[in-house]
């Protein structure tokens, strides 16, 4: 079969047309570089995901860190329940590390005698720690939480901002359809 046209989701490029995903946005690799967290806001099906999934496949396969596209998708249905969002998102975190990095640079388990409101920035510290490659994680569909469980998340990264790179992510982008 050959390659057709895609608005249903995330391009690959063996079987989509498509624009090549870190042109259109330059600018990005100069904020890792810089160990910043940004926003990235932008329409549905305007490329996102498969910017920023290409990408972290790219800087993998570069050496340059460890870096993981995840969803933050699967806790929008836990609303402001804090516990269940932010191990739905901690979980999304891990498994898309368990695919996506080879084994010396993957996360540890999760640590569920924490609560949620210290699990995100938990797990996220002992993986910069133990990662022998600076860690950059793009997190697809901030704006799918909300309410208490949005808060917990961002404070959560905000904790752990001034302990990059070594011991929490050295750049992480919020990806979503608002600002």
């Amino acid at each position: 079969m050959g390659r057709f046209f895609n608005t249903a989701g995330p391009c690959k490029p063996d079987m989509h047309y498509m624009l090549p995903p870190e042109k259109r946005l330059p600018e990005v690799r100069g904020l890792i570089e810089q160990q910043l967290y940004f926003v990235i806001h932008a329409p549905r099906q305007s490329g996102k995901t498969t910017c920023f999934r290409t990408l972290a496949e790219t800087l993998v396969r570069e050496g340059a860190c460890a870096a993981v596209h995840a969803s933050c998708e699967t806790a929008q249905p836990c609303g402001g329940d804090v516990e269940f969002a932010v191990t739905a998102v901690c979980e999304s975190i891990v498994r898309q590390a368990h695919r996506q990095l080879p084994e010396a640079l993957r996360p540890g388990a999760l640590d569920m005698s924490l609560s949620g409101a210290s699990r995100l920035n938990e797990l996220l510290r002992c993986w910069s720690e133990r990662s022998p490659l600076p860690v950059v994680l793009f997190l697809d569909e901030i704006d799918a939480l909300y309410d208490e469980s949005l808060i917990s998340v961002l404070r959560q990264l905000r904790d752990g901002y001034p302990d990059r790179p070594r011991q929490f992510p050295q750049s992480l982008a919020l990806i979503g359809l608002r600002d």
